[in-house]
């Protein structure tokens, strides 16, 4: 697949998943792709933590139910009706689900390039779930980035030490398709706004077109 149709065919899955395994060297390759990823002073500071045990899918998939009751209660007409409709994840669907984490330590207490910018280890991670992302679509895969938990509990239910940060859980596996217009904008919470909206010259200018 060419790199520009899997960047503008990737999408959020959700309701696609079938449920079939993926094959273990396409798992080894859409890793290699999360591992081979630009990182702050090669710090390389991701960890992925492979969970396809039904019972840890089943405790995250309600503790991810609960916290979307807790949002949905913040919300009122029109947005409420529009969120009842979106799934949020495929965690038990998928049946496999990647955790990346952040471990700060790694690369060594002098980080090359994190001394001004902290977040640039996050930064670097959030470039590997791109990659894998990339790499996913490019092999004919689903992902789905959930991000309706506590990180506390998701640390707790998958043992990541107190210093490695849960930034993700990504429900991996095989789909019947790629939808073409993303849930989101399908279902009217949001659209995708054009490229002439964020684009500045020289210096940021508020209320740019």
């Amino acid at each position: 697949m060419h790199l520009y149709d899997a960047i503008n065919q990737r999408r959020d899955t959700r309701s696609e998943f079938t449920g079939e395994p993926v094959a273990p060297e396409v798992l080894e390759r859409i890793l290699s792709a999360a591992h081979a990823a630009p990182s702050v002073g090669m710090s390389q500071p991701w960890d992925f933590v492979l969970v396809r045990d039904p019972d840890s899918l089943e405790r995250f998939h309600s503790h991810v139910a609960t916290e979307r009751d807790t949002f949905a209660a913040t919300l009122s007409g029109e947005r409420a009706e529009t969120f009842s409709r979106i799934k949020i994840e495929g965690i038990r669907e998928s049946g496999l689900g990647i955790v990346v984490g952040y471990d700060p330590t790694r690369g060594g207490p002098d980080v090359l390039g994190r001394h001004a910018i902290a977040d640039a280890g996050l930064y670097s991670v959030v470039c590997a779930i791109q990659n894998l992302w990339l790499a996913a679509t490019a092999e004919g895969l689903g992902v789905g980035w959930v991000s309706f938990y506590r990180e506390d509990f998701l640390r707790s239910l998958v043992g990541m030490p107190e210093h490695v940060r849960p930034v993700a859980w990504l429900c991996v596996g095989t789909v019947a398709d790629l939808p073409e217009v993303p849930d989101l904008e399908r279902f009217g919470w949001r659209h995708r706004s054009a490229l002439s909206s964020v684009i500045h010259e020289e210096r940021y200018a508020a209320g740019a077109p």
